[in-house]
């Protein structure tokens, strides 16, 4: 028969599967103290962020939120009660876009409405949804037959600029360098013939070309001149043949008028789409909100 020996359990032994107890015991307490700890830091940014919502302080809160998010990604209670208290800011900061631009407005309202005194009206109602603007003095039936800059602005203040030529031989220009006695100089973009916003026409003999520099394509030479309309400015005509003319000091002050116009209209254009914006988040939020509530 075959005799078989269990193995003894030695002092030894016992003691070793008793430390490895008390390690493992070890362990899982540091772990939990770890976890209460985290999450204890966790609802102390959270209480912060909180706390500077209620001070108004809102980007500060915001920042308080991010860095609770980046650091304790696990901490599922207290990123609960960010995610509620960034829909509060979000809600507060669209309050508070509309509270400003109620404010404001009344004020840009007034003064475009007195900018324009000077101003001709026109819109195409077949063709155009938005109108221009043009100071009197720049009306194209007030201004046949000659070389000149001219400009408008749009009723949501976008301004453009024009480059006017009028001869007995075309020039096939597409673009406008403006400068100063003093060397600084400025330039529109490059606006190939397209019949459209470059055009040119015959009549009698004479060639007119015609153009437009819309939004940032003219904005370098609009601020130039802007800023320097108390000099003599010439304007170089580029592209094709070279022609040079210097701008009249009417033309100079329509162009500062439709300058000061339209930065009026940009900003009244601007807070009425902050506000739109502003509105449509509420009606978001408002909704999130309540949804989760029920």
């Amino acid at each position: 028969t075959s005799i078989y020996f269990l193995p003894l359990r030695t002092k030894n032994s016992i003691k070793n599967k008793d430390m490895k107890k008390s390690i493992a015991c070890l362990m899982l307490a540091t772990a939990l103290a770890g976890c209460n700890n985290a999450a204890k830091q966790a609802q102390e940014r959270l209480d912060k962020a909180r706390a500077y919502y209620e001070n108004n302080e809102l980007f500060a809160a915001r920042s308080e939120i991010d860095s609770l998010r980046a650091h304790y990604p696990k901490e599922f209670d207290a990123l609960k009660g960010a995610l509620t208290l960034m829909r509060e800011i979000d809600l507060k900061e669209a309050e508070r876009n509309i509270a400003y631009c109620d404010s404001l407005m009344p004020i840009r309202l007034h003064e475009s409405d007195s900018l324009k005194a000077g101003f001709t009206f026109e819109k195409d109602t077949l063709y155009e949804e938005i109108g221009n603007y043009i100071w009197r003095q720049q009306t194209i039936e007030r201004n046949v037959q000659r070389c000149y800059v001219r400009c408008g602005v749009n009723e949501n203040g976008e301004m453009y600029l024009a480059s006017v030529y009028f001869g007995g031989k075309p020039i096939d220009h597409t673009s406008i360098k403006v400068s100063t006695p003093d060397g600084l100089f400025a330039e529109t973009a490059s606006i190939p013939y397209d019949g459209g916003v470059n055009y040119h026409f015959k009549d009698m003999g004479n060639t007119t070309e015609v153009v437009t520099y819309k939004t940032e394509k003219g904005q370098d030479a609009i601020k130039f001149i802007y800023d320097n309309a108390d000099k003599r400015i010439k304007i170089e005509y580029q592209g094709g043949k070279p022609y040079v003319i210097y701008m009249a000091e009417a033309d100079k002050k329509a162009l500062v008028a439709t300058y000061n116009l339209a930065t009026a209209l940009s900003d009244i254009y601007q807070m009425t789409q902050e506000k739109r914006k502003a509105l449509k988040r509420i009606a978001y939020l408002n909704h999130r909100m309540n949804k989760e509530a029920e």
